[in-house]
């Protein structure tokens, strides 16, 4: 008989394989699908990159924010788990987002780096990523970390508006909204969707393993008062994904 307990892992492998087919489909509009542009010639292409993990970099810190606040209300650390996936990735796809937009830079500026109102918003961004992880690592009590680090990541959605906005309000040489041809915008549209579903299935991936690093722990604190079943184990398990959030 099936067992009930594998249905999530079922549905996690068919949203992978979606995930790959959406980034196989962005790769290919992005290299054959979208012309090649006149100016920087296919040192371009790296647009579709930048912009779809500079959005998902944003992204992150609301669902890192949104899942603190849940936290404050509840004191259910599930919720500071999603966090922690959310804060991880984020710290990845803000890293990714000033690697890719300092070659960009390079190609149509001449420069590695300049601080530019939008790369300086979103290198403070990094930065609070950067911080947020070294204050989770810390600190050994759960639930102290949890209301630390959701106290954080409210106040540091402060700078998302400003990543976004900051083109508007000051002057740079970043490009507000560049004009750019339907087969592009196109290609653009298919990347964000493509590497939105691939980091989404890493955030769900990774609050997974986190599930079961907490379970587990608090099975090896139990083991140590007494030994614990095989039995009993697997239906902790099973408790943990019904409760889940």
């Amino acid at each position: 008989m099936p067992v009930a307990g594998n249905k999530p892992a079922r549905r996690e492998t068919l949203f992978g394989l979606l995930a790959a087919g959406f980034v196989t489909a962005a790769i290919l509009a992005a290299c054959l699908f979208a012309p090649r542009e006149q100016t920087m010639g296919d040192a371009q292409r790296i647009v579709y990159v930048h912009v779809a993990v500079a959005w998902f970099g944003l992204v992150s810190f609301l669902v890192m924010a949104g899942t603190g606040v849940v936290y404050l209300m509840r004191r259910d650390l599930a919720w500071d788990q999603w966090s922690e996936a959310a804060a991880e990735l984020g710290w990845l796809s803000s890293g990714l987002t000033l690697l890719t937009g300092s070659l960009w830079a390079h190609e149509a500026w001449g420069t590695w780096w300049t601080w530019d109102p939008r790369l300086t918003t979103a290198f403070v961004l990094w930065a609070i990523y950067s911080g947020y992880l070294l204050v989770r690592a810390s600190l050994d009590d759960p639930h102290r970390r949890a209301r630390l680090a959701a106290v954080l990541a409210i106040v540091g959605t402060l700078d998302v508006p400003l990543v976004v906005l900051v083109t508007r309000w000051f002057r740079g040489i970043h490009p507000v909204s560049p004009a750019m041809e339907p087969p592009m915008r196109a290609a653009l549209w298919v990347s964000l969707v493509g590497f939105s579903a691939f980091f989404t299935l890493l955030l769900v991936r990774r609050r997974t393993q986190l599930r079961l690093e907490s379970l587990l722990g608090r099975l090896d604190q139990r083991a140590d008062v007494e030994p614990v079943h095989p039995d009993t184990a697997d239906e902790a398990c099973r408790r943990s994904d019904s409760r889940s959030p």
